[in-house]
């Protein structure tokens, strides 16, 4: 059973920086593709950014959010067990609950749009708020 938990959401002001960290036990962060995704107030979840599984020869895809990929940064430290998501010019609209989420281990799918009905395991999420 993976588990995930978020840290790092606080409030910040707007055009802040912030990053938020992802911990899990044993090998997710080798095994799966691992993402961030986040919630606003009485809104749907929505994709933020994804890292595939590493390979022995390259660094693994990412995959963002269009309307985030300029300002976000998501990646991942196998030793530390970490996956982090570097988050820059936060505005208002970015006040939402994010979410650290999990492939199974070895899901064979591209990273990419495919990829985002995959992710089955969730941590329970860590609030940020942006402030005018």
């Amino acid at each position: 059973q993976i588990q995930l938990e978020e840290a790092g959401g606080r409030s910040v002001q707007t055009g802040g920086s912030l990053t938020l960290s992802c911990t899990s036990s044993g090998d997710t962060f080798r095994n799966s593709a691992v993402g961030w995704f986040r919630r606003a107030e009485g809104g749907e979840r929505e994709f933020v950014a994804a890292i595939g599984r590493p390979s022995g020869w390259s660094d693994a895809d990412t995959y963002y959010a269009r309307s985030m990929e300029d300002r976000f940064t998501i990646t991942r430290d196998i030793n530390k067990n970490m996956l982090s998501l570097h988050m820059t010019d936060l505005t208002p609209t970015d006040t939402a609950v994010y979410y650290c989420a999990a492939t199974p281990p070895y899901t064979l799918v591209r990273v990419g749009p495919a990829l985002l009905q995959h992710f089955s395991y969730w941590g329970r999420g860590t609030q940020v708020t942006v402030s005018s």
